[in-house]
């Protein structure tokens, strides 16, 4: 009898922690103009959306398109996949708007992020995150 020595296969990387802060959800009030905020850790539009996408809230149901920045996000892609679902990705150029994030989902509404630029300090980014979620901007 042989015994084949193998090294048992690496440990899967662990999930990062996706930084966002959501707005409470309005009761018999105005839609917010900003739903919560988002923090992502690189400029990798597909690898940061794909962990975003992953931990919404369910209520919001699946979201089919998102809309980016392009002079946030240069380097946009067509289509991300989302535990088997594709998700479309286009550019929303509007200058009132060049530090959020845009997401449709069918049916469901329209939820907009803002984006906290990767390098921001942490002290800032926790502020800018809880005014986006408290106050809407």
């Amino acid at each position: 009898m042989t015994s084949a020595s193998s090294s048992p296969p690496p440990p899967l990387p662990a999930p990062r922690e996706v930084r966002l802060r959501l707005a409470e959800p309005t009761r018999g009030r105005t839609a917010r103009r900003i739903d919560g905020a988002w923090w992502p850790r690189s400029d990798d539009l597909a690898e940061e959306l794909t962990g975003l996408l992953g931990v919404l809230p369910r209520a919001w149901g699946p979201i089919s398109s998102v809309l980016v920045h392009g002079d946030t996000w240069p380097d946009c892609p067509e289509q991300v996949d989302v535990a088997g679902q594709t998700v479309h990705v286009g550019h929303n150029d509007s200058p009132s708007a060049p530090h959020t994030v845009c997401l449709l989902a069918p049916g469901r509404g329209r939820y907009d992020l803002l984006v906290v630029p990767p390098a921001t300090a942490e002290a800032e980014a926790g502020r800018l995150m809880e005014r986006a979620a408290t106050q809407g901007a």
